[in-house]
C-alpha cells in the first residue's frame, strides 16, 4: 500500500506557528520572525508572473528590527459571530461589520446587531455583499422593485454606523452602468455619512470594467483596493500578495483614486495547495483502470454497494501572511505615499503583528 506523503512549502505552517522569547529591542522596534528572533472572487486581473521576484530592494534583511509603520487611517474588517475577535485597545480607526449579503430574493439579510461593537471607539461601517453574477445582475437591474428595496434597506440598516461600504465582487460585464447608478443613488441617500466601496485590485486600466476606478472615485469618500488574491484557491499556487504586484497595485491606485480616498487592503490570512485533487466522478472503465495502476486487491461492500481505498503521493504548497511580509509591504505603501490601509480580516493575523503598527499623531 503507498504512503501518502505530505510536503508543505512555504516559510512554515500556520496552525504551527509558535512563539519564542525576545531580547529588549530598541523602543518601536522588533526582530523579524522570518530571521528566526520573533514570534512565529472579486474581478480578477490576472497580472503576476509566477516566475518574477521582487527587487530585492523592497524588503528588509531577515532578522533586521522591522519598523513601526505609522498611518493617518487604520481599517479593519470583523465578521459577525467573531466579535471576540477585535481588541479595543488596537490600532484602528475603522471597523469594517461584515455578515450582511443579498438573499436569493434579492433582500438584504444576515445584518448583524450593532450593539455587539460598543466597546469599540472608533467609527464603524456597515458593510453589504452580494454573492454571484446572477443575483447581482438582478438586483442591480434599473427600475426594479428589488433594486429599490434594497437601496431603502440598506440606508436604514447603515443609519446607525458611521458609514456604509458596498463589496459587490461579482458583477457582470453587462450589469456596468446599473452598478454606477446603484452606487449613485446610495451616494445621495447618505446624507453626510462615509460611503466607502471595497474594489477589485487593478494594475491598469482595463476596457469596459465595471470596477472602473475613475468613474467610480468621484461617488466614493473612500476606496478600499482589495490588493489580495492574486493567486486564488483555483489559480496555480503563488503568494496571496506578491511584493512586486502590491506595488504595481498600489502605483496604479494612487495615479487613479489618489492618496485622499484611498485604502489598500492587505491580507491577514493563507492558503494551501495541493497536487493532487481526488474528487470527481468516474466511468466503469475508468474505475477498472484505477484497480489494476493501484494494485488494489481488497473490495468490500456497504450495502451491497462496492467500494475501495489507496492512497496517493500528496505535495502541499503554503503561502501566508507573518509580521516579516506585513511589515514590508506596509513599509513600502507608506513610501509611496499610501496614506491608509486595511486589513481582511480580524482573527485571522498573527499577534506579532500589532506592535509595527501605529496612527499618525495630529
Amino acid at each position: 500500500m503507498k504512503k501518502i506523503r505530505f510536503c508543505l512549502i512555504g516559510i512554515g505552517i500556520i496552525l504551527t506557528m509558535g512563539c519564542h522569547s525576545m531580547p529588549a529591542l530598541p523602543s518601536g522596534e522588533r526582530l523579524s520572525a522570518a530571521g528566526g528572533e520573533g514570534p512565529g472572487f472579486a474581478g480578477k486581473e490576472n497580472g503576476s508572473n509566477p516566475g518574477q521576484n521582487p527587487q530585492e530592494s523592497m524588503l528588509r534583511p531577515q532578522g533586521e528590527y522591522l519598523p513601526v509603520s505609522y498611518y493617518r487611517e487604520i481599517w479593519a474588517y470583523l465578521v459577525a459571530g467573531r466579535e471576540n475577535a477585535l481588541n479595543p485597545e488596537l490600532p484602528i480607526t475603522d471597523l469594517v461589520y461584515f455578515g450582511a449579503d443579498v438573499d436569493t430574493y434579492g433582500m438584504l439579510s444576515g445584518v448583524p446587531n450593532f450593539r455587539n461593537l460598543a466597546a469599540f471607539r472608533g467609527r464603524k461601517h456597515f458593510v453589504a455583499a452580494c454573492s454571484g453574477r446572477s443575483l447581482t445582475h438582478f438586483v442591480l437591474k434599473e427600475g426594479s422593485a428589488e433594486r429599490q428595496a434594497l437601496i431603502q434597506d440598506l440606508l436604514e440598516a447603515a443609519k446607525p454606523y458611521d458609514g456604509l461600504q458596498i463589496n459587490f465582487e461579482y458583477v457582470p460585464p453587462q450589469s456596468g452602468d446599473a452598478y454606477l447608478s446603484f452606487l449613485r443613488e446610495l451616494r445621495e441617500g447618505l446624507g453626510d455619512k462615509i460611503f466607502s466601496v471595497a474594489i477589485a485590485a487593478r494594475t491598469r486600466t482595463l476596457q469596459n470594467d465595471v470596477y472602473d476606478y475613475a468613474k467610480i472615485e468621484p461617488l466614493m469618500d473612500r476606496m478600499l483596493v482589495m490588493a489580495y488574491d492574486e493567486h486564488w484557491s483555483t489559480s496555480a499556487p503563488g503568494p496571496i500578495a506578491s511584493m512586486g504586484w502590491c506595488q504595481r497595485v498600489a502605483r496604479y491606485s494612487l495615479d487613479t483614486i489618489g492618496p485622499e480616498k484611498l485604502i489598500m487592503g492587505l491580507p491577514f490570512y493563507g492558503r494551501s495547495w495541493g497536487n493532487v485533487n481526488a474528487n470527481r466522478a468516474y466511468i466503469y472503465s475508468s474505475i477498472e483502470e484505477i484497480i489494476r495502476e493501484q494494485s488494489i486487491e481488497s473490495i468490500s461492500r456497504e450495502t451491497g454497494i462496492p467500494t475501495f481505498k489507496y492512497e496517493i503521493p500528496l505535495s502541499v504548497t503554503v503561502y501566508y501572511e507573518d509580521d516579516y511580509s506585513l511589515s514590508n509591504r506596509l513599509d513600502m505603501y507608506k513610501a509611496m505615499g499610501v496614506r491608509a490601509a486595511g486589513f481582511w480580516r480580524l482573527g485571522q493575523e498573527t499577534p506579532a503583528f500589532w506592535p509595527l503598527l501605529r496612527l499618525e499623531g495630529p
